[in-house]
């Protein structure tokens, strides 16, 4: 299966940073180039260990739903959501924390399978040649 590893430093402690994460209002602002936004379970605040949030945007011109649920959560340096329904055959996002001096290390680990279908298989491939071709 593929696996997308993105890291960033940011200058704040583990905690805020932890909890920023989290932030389902925090997410649909920063996603608001493809009107992202959270429209069934959970839909605001900090989402916690067994509760799920249904995610809707628009991909490659396609209004897409992807539901999640957080089934591992060790504060401040781990949660991990895994898709519960969406296009892929299998999706897990696991949200790793670390300190470094004064800054803190957040590296994202996407962990997918392809959709089986073809029209979503296509989507995705697109998708991932625009994520590679930087």
């Amino acid at each position: 299966m593929p696996v997308i590893t993105l890291s960033l430093t940011i200058n704040a402690p583990i905690q805020k940073v932890y909890d920023a994460a989290r932030n389902i209002d925090l997410h649909q602002g920063s996603m608001s180039h493809t009107n992202e936004r959270a429209v069934a379970e959970r839909t605001s605040g900090l989402i916690e260990l067994g509760e799920s949030v249904t995610w809707e945007a628009k991909h490659f011109g396609v209004m897409q739903q992807l539901s999640v649920q957080i089934t591992e959560m060790s504060p401040p340096y781990k949660f991990t959501d895994e898709m519960t329904r969406g296009a892929f055959s299998r999706f897990t996002h696991q949200h790793l924390f670390g300190i470094s001096k004064i800054l803190t290390s957040k590296p994202h680990v996407n962990i997918y399978q392809k959709p089986n279908s073809f029209l979503n298989y296509q989507l995705c491939s697109l998708g991932n040649r625009q994520f590679s071709d930087g």
